[in-house]
């Protein structure tokens, strides 16, 4: 097998590990529903499905969002505006949205963006569980 072969067959593998889908699942602890997000809330699909699935959740009536992005592994302008757009959203129904956010780098990035100072957020879901209550 020639060596250009290879290194073109492990690029794709590379890619294909490097962008991942996101996933999300929810569940309801209380009057709290708790977003698990894992993968990539990047520009195009990801961040789409990541911003219809807030909404969906809000439009259900949940008015108390807990949102843990400690399976995310990078964020970009397109998830953080869906954050935002949902943290307005919230507010505007007399709701409140929380984040779960470790250090790491969708940390750092929503730390430059000073959404870390207008949304409470915690290291664990425990500590911002019995926060909201």
């Amino acid at each position: 097998m020639p060596a250009g072969q290879t290194i073109l067959s492990y690029t794709i593998e590379c890619m294909n590990i490097d962008h991942s889908k996101l996933q999300i699942e929810s569940h309801s602890q209380g009057d709290v529903i708790v977003v698990e997000a894992t993968g990539r809330a990047t520009l195009g699909e990801n961040s789409d499905y990541f911003d219809q699935e807030l909404q969906r959740l809000a439009g259900e009536g949940w008015k108390k969002m807990l949102i843990n992005l400690s399976g995310v592994i990078q964020m970009d302008s397109s998830g953080i505006s869906a954050l935002v757009r949902q943290c307005t959203g919230l507010a505007r129904k007399g709701g409140s949205l929380w984040l779960v956010c470790p250090a790491g780098r969708v940390h750092d990035a929503l730390s430059v963006t000073r959404l870390l100072d207008a949304i409470p957020t915690y290291d664990n879901v425990q500590k911002a569980i019995a926060s909201f209550n």
